[in-house]
């Protein structure tokens, strides 16, 4: 009888301590899914990178989630020609990252498909390489990625991939601040200031900021080239091109016979009139006329020739620029970007693709690269492309080195503007154009006001026409406000956005270069900082210790303190 009451003991013990053995080791499991640190930065673009760079660098914790697998968002995904402005204007971790890119292309190494000295005569618009200052502005997509992923190992940032937000309930607030965010994986990201630094702006929006997503129309703030812009043609990307109009119906001149595919069968609206609409997106495609590293334009699953009749009728009309826009980059190489009244932009297909679901947005994704890569496929297999196109197109093709785990097709496609936050302070074309002052600078742009178009339409005339392409230039490189980049102080206290910045739709055209993501995204990251040590909002930050602090670290903020 004691002997078993021994065993019973003896097995009580054993089973209490299997059963806190359990609980504990799921106690610690559930631990490893909370993550916290001082910044947390949710995206994987160029800004994201450089924010986090800057956040380590002035002695803070920081966690990057990345629902990319790829980081650099568009620098490492195929835009290699890179929109500049005025160079002198780019400072700070921006400038480092093509200092350290001009450093690769100093090794003979670096050039496997072609000579050096060939690459630097090939004539192209923007210098490539800048001896002066050690620069070089225009590489290939796989060494873009390759400094990022430097930058992110040799400042030991913790970082996520493939770590999506939990748009429906994944971001918690409490008095005005973000106090964590969650993924769908059902990771917790704690920290004490957070950052959207992603093309889309899918954290601001699950956070309660507000935002706007398409045109103003010209009285919100008293602009002249936002909202619709009918009878403008700035570049060349319009049917004013061709000697002759084009007709849009199957059957010339036959309404009845249905429209050719990706003609609005709307009308475009009011001159000025503010709509629902998204300049068009496209993949920036990196090509090769290299034989060695050339793969044959693939033919997509889905592939339908009538998409592309509208390009017939374009060819058939003496159109033959289509090259106008293969950029030069090393290697033989190019950066290759729409050009033309018919090209790589998938115009009208992408209205929704802001604020869409995930599920939605792979569906976006998915079909303009159908379009894109049908497009290319066109040019160089069907008879009715004129001869001498088709025959330099059949020299081209993917570049085989480049996106190699993605069939060699970039991994990520221009989102040239999504969400647009509505923060403290607006930039509009009037700042841009020096018609009223920015206050409390942080960085600044200097590209041409550029926006691609929105929509192809029919006019009264029975011609098809594009619409929403504008250019227009500058009286100098601009300041870029705090304001921009910060929430109204009502909506949240501890969130900056430096790509998803508070612009309207024109005056984001020119903001939205890859380098003033990469100046705001540094600049955004010394603010939080300020406001970690404060322990204050990020509206409440004196600017003049903030203006302190950036030019210290090489930010421009104005001409006068530009790079000389």
């Amino acid at each position: 009888m004691k002997t078993k009451l021994i065993t019973r003991y003896i097995t009580s013990v054993i089973l209490f301590f299997l059963l806190f053995v359990v609980a504990f080791t799921g106690c610690e499991k559930s631990q490893t899914e909370v993550y916290e640190a001082d910044v947390v930065i949710y995206g994987g673009t160029s800004a994201a990178v450089i924010a986090a760079v800057e956040v380590a660098q002035s002695g803070k914790s920081v966690i990057m989630v990345s629902p990319d697998i790829h980081l650099g968002g568009l620098t490492a995904g195929g835009l290699g020609w890179t929109d500049t402005g005025k160079k002198e204007t780019i400072g700070g971790l921006a400038r480092n990252f093509y200092h350290r890119v001009y450093n690769h292309y100093q090794q003979n190494e670096a050039w496997k498909w072609m000579e050096k000295e060939e690459y630097g005569n090939t004539g192209q618009g923007t210098p490539a390489i800048d001896g002066e200052r050690r620069t070089m502005w225009i590489f290939e997509p796989h060494i873009a990625e390759q400094v990022f992923e430097e930058l992110v190992q040799e400042n030991n940032i913790e970082l996520y991939r493939d770590e999506w937000l939990d748009r429906e309930n994944g971001v918690k607030k409490v008095d005005g601040k973000i106090t964590f965010i969650t993924t769908l994986s059902g990771k917790k990201f704690k920290g004490k200031m957070f950052m959207d630094a992603t093309y889309e702006g899918d954290l601001l929006a699950t956070a309660g900021v507000s935002y706007y997503v398409g045109r103003e129309g010209t009285d919100v703030y008293g602009e002249e080239w936002n909202g619709v812009q009918t009878g403008v043609y700035h570049h060349r990307h319009h049917f004013k091109v061709l000697d002759q109009p084009i007709d849009p119906y199957w059957v010339p001149g036959d309404p009845s016979s249905g429209l050719l595919p990706r003609i609005n069968p709307y009308p475009p609206g009011e001159k000025g009139q503010g709509d629902h609409r998204v300049q068009a997106y496209c993949f920036r495609t990196c090509m090769t006329n290299h034989p060695k590293n050339r793969v044959p334009f693939p033919k997509p699953e889905g592939y339908d020739s009538t998409q592309y009749e509208l390009l017939v009728r374009i060819f058939d009309a003496g159109w033959r620029d289509w090259f106008g826009k293969f950029d030069a980059i090393p290697n033989r190489k190019t950066d290759t970007n729409n050009h033309g009244p018919f090209s790589s932009d998938n115009i009208g297909m992408n209205y929704d693709y802001p604020e869409a679901s995930y599920e939605r947005r792979k569906e976006i994704i998915k079909e303009h690269e159908t379009y894109q890569k049908g497009l290319l496929w066109f040019v160089a297999n069907d008879p009715r492309v004129p001869e001498e196109i088709q025959t330099e197109m059949q020299k081209w093709g993917l570049a085989k080195d480049e996106f190699t785990d993605n069939g060699n097709w970039p991994h990520q496609m221009y989102i040239r503007e999504a969400r647009r936050m509505i923060g403290k302070f607006v930039m509009t074309e009037n700042e841009l154009l020096k018609r009223t002052p920015t206050p409390e600078s942080v960085g600044m742009g200097s590209y041409t006001i550029d926006s691609h178009n929105v929509q192809r339409y029919v006019t009264e005339e029975g011609h098809v026409h594009n619409e929403g392409d504008i250019g227009v230039g500058l009286p100098g490189p601009y300041e870029i406000a705090y304001g921009a980049l910060v929430p109204k102080k009502e909506e949240c206290q501890n969130l900056l956005v430096p790509v998803c910045a508070s612009a309207s739709h024109i005056a984001f055209g020119s903001i939205r270069m890859e380098p003033v993501f990469m100046i705001l995204g540094q600049s955004a990251a010394v603010a939080v900082c300020m406001a970690i040590d404060e322990k204050i909002a990020v509206q409440d930050i004196e600017y003049e210790k903030l203006k302190y602090l950036l030019q210290e670290k090489g930010q421009v903020l104005t001409m006068e303190n530009a790079i000389q």
